[in-house]
């Protein structure tokens, strides 16, 4: 089994366009989700997948693997599913998506979504997941809340607050997805083929395409805190957190 990263990323971005070019600390950002992904132990092979020449080249210029895709898919998986079927992969492989804007992350989540695929083989996919200490973000619509199962197992993603505190007074614990995913190779052909549902259109989640059409995510849970460019406004946030965060990996 090799593990191979493939990071979407795509220009005409709704919330902040242009973003994967935005300079910080003198690097490009798409250039620290890519740095940082080729930093995981097991990683064998790291790409990023555009549609977008400007970005093309800027991975070039950093000595990176970029592969163009088209410019119709309707989400990240999409991108990263035309992008592995340029590669010579086997169907023991597992594909790893990390959002491009993610520049902060640990990157042994990356060796533990491909450990965990590989202890549980008839599980399709699976996905990090962190305990929410900040209590703005219960409410804040970019931070994707998740519920799952006692056994590990996702039940829903929402920009929502869940679960719903009918009883003001209980003391809920809220967990936030990091946008990370593991795919077996066969699964990442089939999840092209699902239609999107309702779920996913109303949510702008691309998971929920998963469990919508009866799949299980593995959701794995970790203390590292990941931070990712959403609007201009956190760049400055991001700045901040560059210079301490490398040490502490």
């Amino acid at each position: 089994m090799k593990v191979f990263v493939i990071i979407p990323a795509r220009y005409h971005s709704t919330r902040f366009e242009g973003k994967a070019l935005v300079p910080i600390s003198g690097k490009p950002l798409i250039q620290y989700s890519y740095e940082r992904s080729l930093s995981s132990s097991t990683v064998s092979y790291v790409a990023v997948a555009t549609d977008d020449e400007r970005i093309f080249q800027c991975v070039r210029n950093f000595g990176g693997n970029a592969i163009m895709t088209g410019a119709h898919h309707k989400s990240g998986t999409e991108r990263v599913a035309e992008a592995a079927s340029h590669l010579s992969l086997q169907d023991s492989d597992v594909i790893i998506n990390v959002q491009g804007d993610q520049i902060i992350f640990f990157p042994g989540l990356i060796d533990q979504l491909a450990q965990t695929l590989k202890e549980y083989p008839k599980v399709p996919m699976a996905t990090p997941v962190k305990k929410i200490m900040d209590v703005k973000e219960i409410n804040d619509p970019n931070c994707v809340k998740v519920t799952f199962d006692k056994n590990g197992f996702a039940l829903y993603f929402s920009r929502s607050p869940i679960p719903f505190p009918r009883d003001k007074s209980a003391n809920l614990t809220y967990y936030k997805h990091l946008g990370i995913y593991a795919y077996r190779r066969p699964f990442l052909k089939k999840f092209v083929e699902l239609p999107q549902g309702l779920l996913e259109t109303t949510e702008r989640l691309e998971q929920l395409r998963v469990l919508e059409h009866g799949y299980r995510i593995k959701v794995i849970e970790t203390p590292y805190e990941a931070m990712e460019v959403n609007t201009k406004e956190d760049l400055e946030k991001i700045e901040k957190a560059l210079t301490p965060y490398p040490d502490q990996m």
